[in-house]
């Protein structure tokens, strides 16, 4: 009988739905980081857009956040506009090209992918998929089926997370 499993199993996949103009989002980097630490590549985590209507930059920062994933920088790009979430209120699609710009991306490309919509169906799509499985605040996990919702409340997610990725993990022998 010959093995057919892999020499390294599927990670389990974390995803996050996220608003980038959501300062509770900006709150969940610090599991976000704490995860990645622990599990390294035994855990995808995927960051999926649900923009809010009420903040009314965060379709045009998913945009923005798609396109520094297609230049390399999709994580440090998310968690620098994160970080300037007021500035983002005031200041827009600007803010968006000026953190570009600061992380060495092409900020005219960032410039050119607002205005003709490149993203807006991976967009679109997240939003659509997130309102399907009853997303309705950000930041929302998605894991093993399990839908945690950290708009609510922090307290207590990641050792949530953490009990539900250690239980996958064990089931694939990861």
């Amino acid at each position: 009988m010959s093995d057919t499993s892999p020499a390294h199993p599927e990670p389990v996949v974390l995803d996050i739905w996220c608003e980038l103009q959501c300062t509770d989002c900006r709150g969940a980097l610090d599991d976000v980081r704490a995860l990645r630490a622990r599990y390294g590549d035994r855990l995808e985590i995927r960051l999926r857009h649900f923009p809010l209507e009420k903040h009314k930059h965060s379709f045009a920062a998913a945009q923005a956040a798609e396109e520094a994933m297609e230049q390399g920088q999709g994580w440090p790009y998310i968690e620098a506009v994160l970080a300037r979430a007021e500035e983002l209120d005031r200041r827009g699609e600007a803010a968006l090209v000026d953190v570009a710009r600061e992380l060495g991306l092409d900020a005219e490309e960032f410039d050119v992918a607002l205005i003709d919509g490149r993203h807006i169906l991976i967009v679109d799509a997240d939003q659509a998929e997130g309102k399907a499985i009853g997303v309705t605040g950000t930041p929302t996990y998605v894991i093993g089926g399990e839908r945690l919702d950290g708009g609510k409340s922090q307290e207590g997610l990641r050792e949530r997370i953490e009990g539900i990725a250690d239980r996958l993990l064990a089931d694939t022998g990861a």
